[in-house]
């Protein structure tokens, strides 16, 4: 089963898809937010029908003590909005210190600093930590 991993923020939403068997979590793109303007989730939903992704998994930005926030709610409501326009179940995944993470990942690849500061490559590669967490989750109704 192929998922759509997210990583929603407030500038930029990074995205990431699970190979057929469900097994590995890649990054993809990242979408750019304009203050403002709605969600782009005819851009996502049309990445997710390319893929014929089958689950949507999006991080939930939990406080570092483990409870949901106001920004829960919109990234919630989000993310059962793309799930349904795609018509797939939603899943969501504490995403605390995925970013650290992932810069972190990024910086140790040993990219040019121009290139490895991109903003968008750590938020498409969160949205991968983010979606491989879920992946290796033993005892996921799939």
């Amino acid at each position: 089963m192929r998922a759509l991993g997210v990583d929603f923020g407030l500038k930029r939403i990074g995205l990431a898809v699970s190979d057929p068997t469900g097994t590995v979590a890649t990054p993809l793109e990242t979408l750019q937010r304009r203050a403002g303007k709605r969600v782009p989730l005819a851009k996502m939903e049309q990445l997710g029908r390319d893929l014929s992704v089958e689950h949507v998994v999006v991080g939930l930005p939990l406080d570092l003590a483990g409870t949901e926030t106001e920004w829960c709610a919109q990234v919630r409501t989000v993310g059962e909005q793309l799930a349904g326009r795609l018509g797939v179940p939603v899943s969501f995944v504490d995403e605390r210190l995925t970013s650290v993470r992932a810069e972190k990942a990024i910086r140790s690849m040993g990219l040019p600093k121009n290139k490895r500061e991109r903003k968008g490559r750590i938020d498409a590669a969160a949205a991968q930590l983010i979606l491989q967490a879920w992946l290796d989750e033993p005892g996921i109704a799939r």
